[in-house]
């Protein structure tokens, strides 16, 4: 469950990264607001040219690319065919049996603040982290043999709340910050936070489900978007995509490594293939505390800190079609893209080792 970068928590810019590089690269290499400031010295008459056939080149790719994101954009919403989505009918709360253990926020409708304590366990903690991540691995599994034209979301919160019941453990949405149901499910264009409610998926929809279980006081986190019956070729490549941006961010992790690594690995990926990586919603520690510090931002940043061996956080990269702005319905949670174009997401909890990172919630 994707954590909320809060207004007021420092960032590079507001600028999106591709934006920031485009101006860098446009002052920086464009000649003119630099070499027209510059007296001429011998032999840099040569350079000039150089810089400036270089300047062209490097302008007419970017142009040639921002036409071709215009018009795959373009063609994305002419050929839309889905509705826009529409809340259906919350039901209520499911019961927990008494005798589950419970998170400390169960009980009060306030959002816990992000705890500052990262997530750094003995071998103890570490056996309980293997065992919380492994039963929301399973159930996200199951979660997704229900995913089919018909089925409601509601359907697929009943199930993943009797299963995790059943298993001894607590469904850790349920409850926190007044979160009405067991599960996430977002989608199409919705981000992240959707609330599981009557409406029927469609054949061509995109569902994010997003689990996380309190397992003998521990969380494990995952999701996971699976595809409703027939999706167009254009949402199956950003599912596909986002996936792999997930995968190989987590190939850059290991102790010692810097957090803003994961952030420019995951760029790297999705702006080669045009899409925009979401920056308001951001992994985090988990581990005996649902949300903790550290906050991991999967887009381009410069934030400082290093991954510790025995440290657990999630990877929760939000890639979209379009635009990365937000519009979150008036029930507090449901997040969609402004463009009403699909995004899709992917999440893990890791377990930083000394020489690379493992995949606690592996499906």
């Amino acid at each position: 469950m994707a954590a909320k970068l809060l207004a007021g928590t420092p960032r590079l810019s507001s600028l999106p990264p591709c934006s920031v590089r485009f101006i860098s690269e446009k002052t920086f290499l464009g000649g003119d607001s630099l070499i027209g400031f510059l007296p001429a010295a011998p032999g840099q008459v040569a350079n000039e040219r150089f810089n400036t056939i270089i300047s062209r080149r490097l302008s007419g790719l970017e142009e040639a690319l921002r036409i071709k994101r215009l018009r795959e954009l373009q063609d994305n919403t002419k050929s839309r065919k889905r509705q826009p989505l529409r809340r259906g009918k919350v039901s209520g709360r499911l019961p927990v049996p008494d005798h589950i253990l419970k998170p400390p926020y169960v009980g009060s409708n306030k959002l816990p603040e992000l705890s500052s304590e990262y997530q750094i366990h003995d071998d103890e903690g570490i056996a309980e982290m293997r065992a919380a991540c492994e039963l929301s691995a399973r159930v996200l599994d199951f979660a997704g043999t229900m995913v089919r034209p018909s089925i409601t979301t509601d359907e697929i919160d009943k199930a993943v709340h009797n299963m995790i019941i059943d298993a001894g453990a607590y469904p850790s949405p349920l409850g926190y910050g007044g979160f009405p149901k067991s599960v996430c499910t977002s989608v199409n264009e919705c981000m992240c936070h959707g609330i599981p409610d009557s409406r029927q998926l469609q054949d061509g929809d995109i569902i994010n489900i997003d689990v996380t279980v309190y397992l003998n006081g521990y969380h494990g986190d995952t999701s996971k978007t699976f595809l409703c019956g027939e999706v167009d070729e254009r949402t199956k490549k950003l599912v596909k995509v986002t996936e792999e941006c997930l995968e190989r961010a987590i190939s850059v992790c290991k102790d010692g490594a810097a957090f803003k690594k994961i952030g420019k690995r995951i760029s790297e990926i999705a702006e080669k293939h045009g899409y925009g990586v979401v920056e308001k919603f951001v992994g985090h520690g988990v581990g005996s505390v649902f949300h903790s510090e550290p906050i991991i931002m999967h887009h381009r940043n410069e934030k400082s800190g290093f991954m510790v061996e025995g440290q657990t956080f999630t990877i929760e990269p939000i890639l979209t079609l379009g635009t990365i702005e937000c519009v979150t319905w008036n029930d507090g949670w449901t997040t969609l893209t402004a463009d009403g174009l699909p995004a899709a997401q992917f999440e893990h909890t890791i377990l930083i080792t000394k020489t690379g990172a493992e995949i606690l919630t592996k499906h």
